[in-house]
């Protein structure tokens, strides 16, 4: 996979990533704390595992291949549990 293939990829990886920690911040936990719905957070929250895990594999992907520091590197992954920070990465560093 050339380089635009890996960068356009892990802009969506970024993206969705983001979306899902939003959604299971946002409306997921929500709905188990608040109205004692607990169904969305085991859909959400593993959909959102899965991203998780995608993104960081994809920031070491590149890390190697856009020549990032180790500091870029950890900005990137630290990005990844921030609610707004994987679209950040994806503005600031992709």
């Amino acid at each position: 996979m050339n380089i635009e293939n890996q960068v356009r990829a892990f802009k969506w990886i970024s993206i969705l990533e983001g979306i899902s920690f939003l959604v299971l911040l946002l409306i997921a936990m929500p709905l188990k704390y608040i109205w004692q719905s607990p169904e969305m957070v085991q859909i959400v929250g593993m959909a959102h595992g899965i991203l998780f895990v995608v993104y960081i594999l994809g920031a070491l992907l590149l890390y190697k291949s856009l020549d990032w520091t180790f500091k870029t590197l950890m900005i990137v992954c630290v990005s990844s549990v921030l609610p707004l920070g994987p679209f950040y990465v994806e503005k600031k560093y992709l």
